[in-house]
């Protein structure tokens, strides 16, 4: 079984209030993902975050193909860091932990997503050729995304 991770930091020049109001708020999630991704959040997303929070999307990650996604919000402290976990969707396991922390002029974002693709053998060939690039091309796009939203940290 072979579990992949990908880790990711930004720096912001907002406060970590911003930052937090922006990035706890799963509404937001539409914001920072590319369009022809096809994010639609279902339901889940009435409430400021808590854990135990349960929000379903449909995304189209790849070829057309719409996909459920489900996810729980299972750790959360606020203004420091939240963890989601899929409970349904693409992956075989999906846990995602964001942290935020204050720097000089601005705030951290780190992003670390432990995943594994499933198919066994199948999915690790597949990994390196469409999974790992479109997870970067995702987290890139989120970068700019937020960099246009409040600007870019110096």
């Amino acid at each position: 079984m072979k579990i992949y991770t990908l880790h990711k930091k930004q720096n912001l020049p907002i406060s970590i209030e911003q930052a937090w109001d922006f990035l706890s708020d799963p509404k937001n999630l539409k914001v920072i993902t590319p369009d022809y991704m096809g994010f639609h959040i279902l339901s889940g997303a009435d409430r400021p975050m808590y854990a135990g929070q349960i929000i379903q999307y449909i995304v189209t990650p790849v070829l057309g193909i719409k996909t459920k996604w489900v996810t729980e919000i299972t750790h959360v402290i606020d203004k420091h860091y939240f963890v989601d976990e899929q409970r349904f969707g693409p992956y075989a396991l999906w846990h995602h932990k964001h942290f935020i922390k204050e720097i000089n002029g601005g705030i951290e974002m780190e992003d670390i997503i432990d995943y594994k693709v499933p198919f066994g053998l199948l999915g690790q060939l597949v990994h390196p050729i469409l999974v790992k690039p479109k997870l970067e091309e995702i987290f890139n796009y989120r970068t700019k995304k937020l960099e246009e939203l409040f600007g870019v940290y110096k």
